[in-house]
């Protein structure tokens, strides 16, 4: 009984409050129940945040851009796919496209926490989640010289394998918070031990998270100006070679 009384006051303080503070709403109006989104709620309980949420080629399946990536979900969010989907008439990868605009818009906000090595004739950019215990990521490092001198600068992003608190995760935020950051990379991936740097807040927790935001699942992850993600390992003459067609078609 009690209970039922203190429910019937709520509801009377509420309905006291909405006529006095909006007196000129419909009476509709103020009995609409509060809209809430089926999806975000859904994806909440599962701690994904939820960006946006679009259309997508398949009728009743909306493609659900999160920080975990894209998913797609039914409208009513009570179900969830994880995958690509490909586009078979026009062989586009419809999942991949998605994400590129979302890549190019992200990648552009951490300009400034890149590590970047410049090529002197520079003709392309790519930028490079990266880590230091990455047996690839250390292949590209060594070739470095071959990208640049290709045109290509290389900037990275860090990226460690094993979360955020990780080792990697420990030594990345020392090389990034290095007075010499470029030569302490490549320090680094030369097998050195990496100096600790006191009171360190270098944002590598965010490039961590950006990258998770892209759907990386390894390194290295190559992004191009476009947005276009290449995942792994690839030779300079191989990359110019794409960047170059990529160009010609643009």
């Amino acid at each position: 009984m009690k209970k039922l009384m203190l429910a019937a006051a709520m509801v009377c303080s509420f309905s006291t409050f909405a006529n006095t503070e909006v007196d000129t709403a419909s009476e509709s109006t103020l009995m609409a129940p509060l809209s809430v989104d089926p999806i975000k709620e859904s994806f909440a309980k599962l701690g994904v945040s939820v960006k946006s949420v679009e259309s997508s080629p398949i009728e009743g399946l909306k493609t659900v851009l999160t920080d975990k990536g894209v998913l797609y979900a039914s409208a009513d969010g009570k179900y969830l796919m994880q995958g690509n989907l490909i586009d078979l008439e026009n062989r586009v990868n419809v999942t991949d496209q998605a994400l590129s605009g979302v890549r190019k818009e992200g990648v552009a906000q951490y300009q400034d926490s890149m590590i970047v090595y410049k090529a002197e004739n520079e003709k392309h950019q790519i930028t490079v989640f990266t880590d230091i215990t990455c047996g690839y990521c250390r292949k590209l490092h060594r070739e470095l010289e071959d990208y640049l001198s290709a045109g290509i600068t290389v900037k990275y992003l860090a990226y460690p394998r094993g979360g955020i608190g990780s080792g990697g995760y420990s030594d990345l935020m020392n090389v990034w918070c290095a007075k010499d950051a470029a030569q302490a990379l490549t320090d680094a991936k030369a097998g050195q031990k990496v100096a600790k740097v006191e009171n360190c807040s270098a944002p590598v927790a965010e490039h961590y998270q950006l990258g998770q935001s892209f759907g990386l699942s390894g390194t290295p992850a190559i992004i191009l100006d476009d947005g276009t993600l290449i995942p792994g390992y690839q030779p300079a003459d191989s990359l110019a070679k794409m960047l170059e067609d990529k160009s010609n078609k643009s």
